[in-house]
């Protein structure tokens, strides 16, 4: 009898094992018991592969991104996904070439959309290292030819570029200097982006002018434009300009922000040389200075930018007086005093009483104070060490007005002059400026009297 008791006790339990071992068989993952192991892929464990590319369908890509982080298992998951030929059409979307058919808000939209993607590929290769990230990325975006330096027939139309700098800046946002520059000189090795510019700065301007627009094109979307910290601005800057001795420096910053045409958007070579040169055409070289100037990192001192500054009023011949003195005013008040301090101390006092008339000139023609080019006059004879040679540059300044009006008088008098009289008008304006100077140094000179 005590047998059979126990024979009793001991079969009944392992019937309910076996019969609740077939059940659990049917049950979701998480609803199993503890005692079996889980899968990282959680109740998607239960989903056939295709299922589950199709809920990525309907997922976006900001969706995707956040679902990548969830395990390993799940982001390699979709990491084959976007291998494939649907994820890769869905994801990797090339309708670049339509910008006039469409507004500024589908042009955001693409632009947006490789943001999203650029988030999902780095939180995807998280755990890969910089390298093999980097092969991995390069493996998938080799099918859009747009994102190739040459891979466009019309780059200017095209917004390819953009979406690929959009992506990258996005991929190495928070990365260490050195990381990125790994990522420069794997885009550099891709693109061969040196040997590139090699070919343009050894050569004479514009004897390679689409070298030159698709080099420009590709610096400022790709690597330089979307980037919304100056320090990573200047940091990207610093990189392509770095590697060449200051003679190509300068050119290459002439080539990547100069002006360009409004015919075809080639570099416009002869715009500082020809004649006097508006806002528009300068203000990407000033702001590029700036950028360099505010570096605050030991790669740009003042000196050199003040070297770039000057080796970039010779490219790609001497710029007019005036275009020169219209860059200092855009570049700030630091960058300005201390282009004219350097002449002052290296004895160029002839050359910088001819650059402040132009200063002048540029105050009248834009209607800026011009108290702010007396007292810039006024800053810089301070550099000077003794009264003699204050004195002498104070000389040179009035006597430069002189002979600057003189020339231009006789230019027109010639006959050389502009069938819109330009080289009337310029002559006017200088007038103009001369006696507003002078009048802005008698009220300081009379101010400082009365006190």
């Amino acid at each position: 009898m005590a047998s059979k008791i126990n024979t009793d006790f001991t079969l009944i339990p392992n019937q309910k094992y076996r019969r609740r071992n077939r059940r659990s068989s049917y049950l979701p993952n998480n609803l199993v018991s503890d005692s079996q192991p889980s899968s990282t892929l959680g109740s998607f464990n239960t989903l056939p592969l295709e299922v589950f590319q199709i809920i990525l369908k309907y997922l976006s890509v900001k969706d995707i991104s956040m679902l990548s982080m969830v395990s390993k298992t799940v982001s390699q998951s979709i990491i084959n996904y976007i291998s494939t030929s649907s994820g890769s059409k869905r994801l990797l979307l090339q309708n670049f070439h339509t910008l006039e058919l469409r507004d500024e808000t589908e042009n955001c939209a693409i632009l947006e959309h490789y943001r999203s993607l650029g988030l999902l590929f780095k939180r995807c290769t998280l755990l890969l290292p910089t390298k093999e990230r980097l092969k991995y990325i390069h493996k998938i975006l080799i099918e859009i030819p747009c994102f190739k330096f040459n891979g466009c027939a019309a780059p200017i139309q095209c917004l390819g570029l953009s979406c690929y700098g959009m992506f990258l800046q996005t991929l190495t946002a928070g990365w260490d200097d050195l990381e990125c520059h790994r990522v420069f000189n794997f885009v550099c090795e891709l693109t061969n982006l040196s040997r590139k510019m090699q070919a343009v700065v050894c050569s004479k301007p514009g004897s390679a002018r689409k070298l030159e627009l698709r080099i420009r094109l590709f610096c400022r979307n790709v690597l330089l434009d979307h980037w919304s910290s100056r320090s990573d601005s200047a940091f990207w800057l610093t990189r392509i300009l770095k590697p060449w001795p200051m003679v190509n420096q300068a050119r290459l910053l002439y080539i990547i922000f100069g002006p360009v045409s409004p015919h075809d958007g080639q570099v416009f070579w002869q715009k500082m040389t020809e004649g006097p040169t508006d806002e528009s055409s300068l203000k990407g070289l000033a702001d590029a200075i700036k950028l360099l100037y505010d570096a605050g990192t030991k790669e740009w001192t003042a000196d050199d930018v003040i070297s770039l500054v000057d080796e970039l009023s010779v490219v790609p011949r001497e710029w007019l007086l005036e275009n020169n003195a219209r860059l200092l005013i855009l570049s700030g008040n630091n960058i300005c005093f201390t282009f004219m301090a350097s002449k002052a101390v290296n004895g160029r006092a002839l050359e910088l009483s001819r650059l402040i008339v132009f200063l002048a000139l540029v105050c009248e023609k834009e209607l800026y104070c011009m108290d702010w080019a007396v007292k810039m006059m006024q800053k810089v004879c301070k550099v000077f060490n003794t009264p003699v040679e204050r004195n002498n540059f104070l000389q040179n300044v009035a006597g430069a007005f002189a002979g600057i009006i003189m020339e231009m008088l006789q230019s027109i008098m010639s006959g050389d002059h502009d069938e819109d009289n330009r080289s009337f008008l310029n002559l006017f304006h200088l007038v103009h400026a001369q006696a507003n100077f002078h009048k802005e140094v008698l009220y300081l000179t009379m101010g400082a009297v009365s006190t």
